[in-house]
């Protein structure tokens, strides 16, 4: 039987998304895009159901997740109830939800033992100095908690400066981290795309001129980059800890040896292909298809044992 793939996508029309169904129908499967938030859920025991445009979903294999920052809540739903219907996946909803928190993500991977910049964070006021102490001398880099692609990033380059975006972001009531900037870094990251259990590619991001932010959507530059045994194992012990499969893993190059940055539980594919020659796409539907044979051989083991049972 054709394996079922579904991609939950709000945009079809996306690099990453259309590069993934071409990667699926390449290998022979049976893949359709779906808008999670065109899903309807039934949540009752035993009886998880899904509708999709209003029609119920035919039988799905696996579900890669596509979920954009905006559709968080509503994709994430989805997912986990694809998930109690059976439906493999190699990054779970929890597991979503925990890379996008940052301060959850941090403090898991900081009690894994992964060395990342100095963090901080508080609700009160009153304790902006405290967290300036807590991070250490300026500069600092003051961040959202759910930011994305180097939105809501800034550079505090004196403790004045920090205290002022520290105050302007509480009077947003903006969660947000300060943190150690790591100077010597000199404005790149490195994007790690981790697949299963190993890197796949890795680029070298370099900011924009006058900017900071390595990020590709911000004019950063992006070229092949070759990782040293250490980077790799971070990237990997930190998808793997979060429970994705599928990861962008950003680390910095300090003089303590690398520190993780962000992980990306939606990496676009765009720019590490055109950097890496890879074929990213094309790795991550393997992994997704030796996920599906091995639940297909536990339901096969299943079977066959209950047949196997004596009948009264």
């Amino acid at each position: 039987m054709r394996p079922r793939i579904a991609l939950l996508s709000r945009n079809v029309a996306l690099y990453s998304t259309q590069r993934l169904v071409e990667a699926a129908r390449q290998r022979g499967c049976t893949v359709r895009v779906l808008d999670p938030l065109r899903c309807a859920l039934k949540v009752a025991p035993g009886a998880f159901e899904l509708r999709y445009r209003g029609k119920p979903l035919p039988k799905i294999d696996a579900v890669i997740p596509r979920i954009g920052h905006s559709i968080t809540f509503h994709g994430t739903a989805v997912l986990r109830q694809m998930e109690l219907m059976g439906v493999a996946t190699p990054s779970s909803a929890e597991a979503i939800l925990s890379a996008r928190d940052k301060l959850r993500c941090h403090q898991i991977l900081a009690a894994e033992g992964i060395d990342l910049p100095v963090t901080a964070f508080g609700d009160n006021p009153d304790d902006t100095p405290v967290l300036i102490d807590l991070v250490g001398p300026a500069p600092h880099v003051v961040k959202l908690n759910e930011g994305t692609q180097g939105s809501g990033v800034v550079l505090a380059r004196d403790a004045a400066a920090s205290r002022s975006v520290i105050e302007a972001f509480r009077g947003l009531y903006a969660s947000f981290l300060v943190q150690e900037f790591i100077g010597e870094a000199k404005g790149t990251d490195l994007r790690c795309f981790v697949v299963g259990d190993e890197v796949v590619a890795a680029m070298q991001r370099r900011s924009a001129p006058g900017d900071f932010r390595a990020n590709l959507h911000r004019g950063g530059k992006a070229a092949l980059v070759s990782l040293d045994a250490a980077e790799k194992a971070v990237a990997v012990r930190a998808a793997q800890r979060l429970g994705l499969g599928v990861a962008g893993v950003d680390l910095l190059r300090s003089r303590r040896g690398p520190l993780l940055l962000e992980v990306n539980s939606s990496p676009g594919l765009e720019g590490i292909e055109a950097a890496s020659g890879i074929d990213i796409a094309g790795r991550i539907l393997d992994h997704v298809l030796g996920l599906v044979v091995r639940v297909r051989r536990r339901a096969g083991r299943g079977k066959a044992a209950a047949s196997a049972v004596p009948q009264d």
